[in-house]
Formats: structure tokens, sequence, C-alpha cells
């Protein structure tokens, strides 16, 4: 959708002696368009921007949930209890993702599996999508790609901004920004958000909740100097939250059942505190030159339990990133240095069957990185990156990363990437919905440092077209990527041996996923927008039980189709239309064979598709009203909890998820703006 921007431009028009009536000002509407979702074609690496105003498409109560409108990422339920939505980019999950907020790693480790539900959508002014290897300024962990998010800033915002929110699924949310301007160098915002989901629902009448009861408090400060004459610029944040979820079986009573087999329930509870600074400084005689230090500093601490199964972990973390950006010469040839430090003390307890352990640990890493720029101003550009880290438990080991932009012609843009990333995988924090199952944990470790494993390593290359265009006179954009990574070593998680375990172990053999995206986007008439995409996924791993073979719980096709109109202006009054489809391929599922028939799924399961809309009516620049409907044909996962009639028994399994469990929702709000420019 465009965003309609309008400059008034006067024009004086002086009347000629023979006509004095024409002596008078013309008034001229000038009208421009922003995209909601663009791909610069200056860009040397596959990005994609979304704006605050692609979030407003769809419900976007939070960052989990704001990639239903585009197709750059995908959106997976990851259990049928929680709710919580897994995204995942080129066929492989979010722990392979690079996840930063203003370019500080964010949603990892302890936070993997429910960190994006605690940044809400109204916070967000922008998302940076990054396909295939990232930058080694962010780091070595980036495999498939990067999600950086960018918060509203103090000294751009508006004074005062609400949003009210409710849904059918029983939810309840409201956001509120509070900014002040200080001084003129000075400025200031407070963020306070708040959602609830008081009531109990089980539409498929399995016994069961169909989203958990909950209620979130998440309240940040945030403080932004900003000086041009002296070349400083600072943020400092600090931010809190309180989140807790409860679900499980329709009569089960926290109070009364914990720890108990009377009901079958569950209890989450997060805390975090993130604390963060960001200070620069650009050289007034060489405004080419600048010196960066980012440090962040949280505390997340999770205690839960899944029925007779306990898991509680605490991360402390320390981030340090220290940045020096200048040229070579001349701005042709710019590049990027520096030093980076982390630290993350883990403590970490499960009880599942066959274990009761403490898996506490230390990560540290300190790391220098080089990053070089050119750009000849033409067709042609590259970013060649190399870092060398030393971890205390990866080893020292080198990340080289590599992207590359070419111009063949007008408007047309060929892209290629490669490079390697190495993590640490935390195989419970990022598999927390098998905690939902009566499975036992069998870690085959091999002596590593990792819970007995070793570290994962893998390389990823990419090629990519993008070709603007005008079809039939209309403004249009196709185009096409194809990645593949290879894994050197990967952390399987094989859940086709057994439905009464899972296996984690070392990758023996391969694994690789294979992506293929192609899009169009194009506007037929003027403030229609249509945008569309397929993809195809092959995402293999050699699986000790079953061979080389497909991931379960992976679609291997993907049918996207967003359409969005906007009416005319008049006097800032208008009507906004949005509905997107999704169409899943069949899938995969983890092997039940052995279950009793009614605890059985299907090795397959066949592919369904999701349409949600959205319509908002904007009375003015300052009040607005919207409502809109998601899963509207009402799709619903049949069997979404096996053994739900003996939920302690050796069936039970809440974690084989691959469709809606609510089906049918709608919502409505309302955003209020107090607009007037702090001064």
């Amino acid at each position: 959708m465009h965003f309609k921007h309008y400059g008034l431009l006067l024009v004086s028009t002086f009347a000629m002696a023979q006509d004095p009536v024409t002596d008078s000002l013309q008034e001229v509407k000038v009208e421009t368009s922003r995209k909601s979702l663009k791909k610069a074609l200056t860009a040397t690496a596959n990005t994609t921007v979304m704006s605050s105003r692609e979030l407003l498409k769809a419900a976007c109560c939070n960052l989990a949930e704001s990639f239903e409108t585009n197709p750059a990422i995908d959106v997976n339920f990851q259990d049928a209890l929680t709710g919580v939505r897994q995204i995942r980019m080129l066929g492989l999950a979010s722990p392979y993702l690079a996840v930063t907020e203003e370019n500080i790693p964010f949603a990892r480790g302890a936070s993997q599996a429910y960190g994006l539900s605690f940044t809400p959508g109204t916070w967000v002014h922008s998302i940076q999508v990054t396909k295939g290897a990232g930058s080694v300024i962010n780091g070595f962990e980036s495999i498939s790609g990067q999600v950086n998010t960018e918060l509203l800033k103090p000294m751009d915002d508006i004074p005062f901004f609400a949003n009210v929110y409710s849904s059918s699924d029983g939810r309840f949310e409201l956001n509120t920004h509070f900014t002040r301007r200080l001084s003129p160098k000075w400025s200031s915002s407070l963020l306070v958000h708040g959602n609830a989901r008081p009531f109990k629902t089980d539409m498929n009448d399995d016994g069961f909740l169909d989203n958990p009861l909950a209620r979130q408090a998440n309240i940040a400060s945030r403080w932004q100097y900003h000086d041009p004459e002296t070349g400083w610029e600072g943020f400092a944040s600090i931010r809190y939250l309180d989140d807790n979820k409860v679900t499980g079986e329709t009569g089960f009573d926290p109070d009364r059942d914990r720890g108990t087999t009377h009901h079958w329930g569950s209890e989450i509870r997060t805390r975090r505190l993130d604390l963060s600074t960001k200070t620069g400084y650009v050289f007034l005689d060489m405004p080419y030159q600048s010196i960066g230090w980012q440090n962040a500093f949280s505390v997340h601490d999770q205690n839960s339990y899944f029925g007779q199964n306990l898991y509680n972990l605490t991360q402390r973390s320390f981030y340090s990133n220290l940045i020096f950006s200048s040229i070579i010469d001349n701005t042709r040839h710019k590049f990027t240095t520096g030093l980076s430090f982390t630290y993350d003390h883990y403590n970490e307890y499960v009880v599942v069957p066959q274990i009761d352990e403490n898996f506490d640990r230390i990560d540290n890493s300190v790391g220098a990185f080089f990053e070089y720029n050119f750009n000849n101003d033409d067709n042609f550009s590259l970013i060649a990156g190399l870092r060398a880290d030393v971890h205390n438990r990866l080893g020292a080991f080198l990340t080289p990363r590599l992207h590359v932009r070419y111009v063949p012609w007008e408007k047309g843009v060929l892209r290629a990437s490669a490079g390697r990333g190495r993590r640490a995988a935390n195989i419970f924090a990022e598999n927390q919905q098998l905690f939902a199952s009566a499975r036992t944990f069998d870690l085959m470790g091999n002596g590593g440092k990792l819970y007995g494993l070793n570290p994962e390593v893998a390389w990823n290359y990419g090629l990519s077209f993008q070709q603007r265009l005008s079809l039939f006179g209309k403004p249009s954009e196709v185009g096409f990527d194809l990645y593949r990574t290879v894994f050197d070593n990967q952390i399987v998680v094989d859940m086709y041996g057994s439905p009464q375990s899972v296996a984690f172990y070392d990758l023996q053999g391969r694994s690789d996923a294979t992506s293929l995206q192609v899009d169009f986007d194009s506007e037929p008439i003027r403030r229609l927008n249509v945008r569309l995409a397929y993809k195809t996924y092959q995402v293999r791993t050699d699986f000790m039980s079953s061979g080389y073979r497909q991931k379960p719980l992976q679609p291997q096709q993907r049918l996207f189709g967003n359409i969005a109109y906007e009416t005319p202006d008049h006097d800032g009054r208008r009507w906004k239309f949005d509905a997107t489809y999704n169409a899943l391929g069949a899938q995969w599922l983890p092997y039940t064979g052995t279950n009793p028939q009614a605890d059985r799924l299907p090795n397959r399961v066949a592919g369904y598709s999701l349409v949600h809309f959205q319509v908002t009516r904007v009375f003015s620049g300052a009040f607005e009203l919207y409502a809109g409907g998601e899963n509207i044909g009402n799709y619903r996962q049949q069997k979404a909890i096996l053994g739900a009639d003996d939920p302690f028994g050796p069936t039970f399994d809440a974690s084989i998820s691959y469709a809606p469990v609510f089906g049918r929702m709608f919502y409505a709000g309302l955003r209020y703006k107090v607009l007037q420019k702090n001064k």
C-alpha cells in the first residue's frame, strides 16, 4: 500500500497588465507516495524494509505477529497450548536468525521461544529483513539472515499515542506512548503496554484451552540526545517486562492443581530487564568518519512447568560493541571495524522423564571484525567482511561474509551472497514446546561442550534478482531469490523415531535447506496494491531413525497474496482495506505410528489456506478505527493434542502443531494521536 504524503506548493502567477483579474496565488497539490514495504535497488544486501504502516495492516499485537502481510518471513504455530508463533526464514527456524533490536542482539538464548512476543507492534518504527549471510558487525551467529527492529525514536515521535484492541479470542490490549522534548538536544519517551486474556476458550471441545490465560505488563523509558553542532548523539533505554501464561485443561486451577495429577496444566512466568546505551560521534570536519559504542545488559528469568515437567531458566547477559567507520582514500571505498564482547551466564534446571539436572554454564566471547564496502556509484557494489572470535566453548574461529550487487540494465539488480555462521544451540530453550508432552529427552552427546554436543556450523549461499518495470503503464516489480544452507554440523532434533521420545544428537551425514521464492508486486490501479509470492522449500536432514528426509512440520510449498486499497483522502478522512491469503502446502509430521489408533496422526498432512482481512476508517490524522478478522475460513487442526483424555499418560503430546487451533477470530480497535510536534 502506498502512503500518500501531501505537500503544498504555492506558485505565484504575476498577472499581465491586460488581465488584472488573474492576479492571484494558485494552489498546486503535489502528491507523492511511499511504500510500506520496499527493497531499495541501491542496497547491496537482499534487504526488505517494513515501515510501521505495514504493521497497521493486521492485528500485529507484537513482533512475532507482524509478518503476516508480507512474504519475507514465514510464521508458524509453535504448539497447541501457548498460542506463540515462531518465525522462519529460508526454511530455518528463528534460532538460525540474528534477531536484533536497534542492532543490539535481542531474542536469543533464553528468549528464543517467546522473545518476539515481548516487543509490542506499536513500539516498532521499522523492520529490516536481510536474507542470507548478515553483517559481521552484528556477530557470528546469523546463518539464514537477520531481522533488525528499529523502535520509535523520541526525537521523531508525536507527544501522545494510544491504541486499544480487543479480539474474539478474549484478548485485550492497551498501548500508550508519551513523548516529550526536554530541550533542543534531549527528548524522552515512555512506552507502556499491557495485555490480558482472562477468559477460557475451547473451540474444539478437547478439554484444553485453545489459548492461554495471559497477562503482560511491558514498560520502556527511552532517552535520546542529539547535538549536530558537536557531532555527538546518544540513546539510553531501560525496559521491564512481566509476562504470565496459564494453560492446560479447562478445569485446571494453578492454586489447587499445581504439582498434582488432578488436571494437566502449565504456567510460564517470565520477568525481564533490559538496559542499553548507544553513543556515537561524527567527526565534524570528516562527516564520512564516525565512532559508535553499543552496550546492553539484560536479565531474563523464566519459571515454568508443563504438567510434571519443570523448566527454569535465568540468563544474565552483557554485550558491548565498539564500531569505527571511515573511508579509504575516497567515499567509494568505505570500511567499518571494531571489537565486540559477549557474556552469557545461564542457570538452567530441567526436570523431564529420565532427566533431573542443572545445566548451568557461562558463555563468553571476544571478537574483532573488519568490513569493506565498495560502491562505484553506478552499477556495482560489494560488502566483504571477516571477523575473528575466541569463545570459551566454541573455540577460536573465523567468520567470512560477502554480499555483491550488480546492475546489468536499468532498474534491474542482481545480488549474490555467501557466508558462514556458528552458534551454540540452547536445545531446551529452543524446543520448549516439547515439554508439553510425555516424551523422554534422549541427549546423545559425544563429549562436546554444549550438553555433550558440538557447535552448529553452516554455510549459506544466495542469489537474487529484482526488476522494476511498467506493466500496462503501471508500476510493478518482479523478483526471485534462491538460497541454500549447508550444515557442517547441526543439532538434530529427531521426532521420527518414537512418539514417546525425542533424541538430540550431532549431525551424522547431511543437512541442508534450499529455498526458492518468486514474487510480484504491482499497483494496477491507483491506490490499489497487489503483492503475490510463491515459495518452495527442501529442508532435509539425515535422521538416525529414518534416514535423509524432509524435516517435520515444514510446509514444502507456500503461496502468498495480499491486496490493499485506500480511498482518496477527503480532508483527512479515508477508508483502508487489506486482505491476505496464505496457502501452506503439505507437511510431514513426527512419527506416531506406535500409538493406539486414537492417538495417531498421519505421516503427512495436506495443505490448507488462511484468509485475513482488515478495514480501517481514518477520521482524521488523529483518530481512526479498525476491525478485521483472521482465519476467516475457520480452518482448525483436528486432533491438536494427542492423548487429551489421558494427559498424564504415555501418548500425551501437545507439541505437534501444524495449523491454527482456535479457528476464526475477529478483532477491533482504535488509535488516537496527539499530533502537535514536540518543540
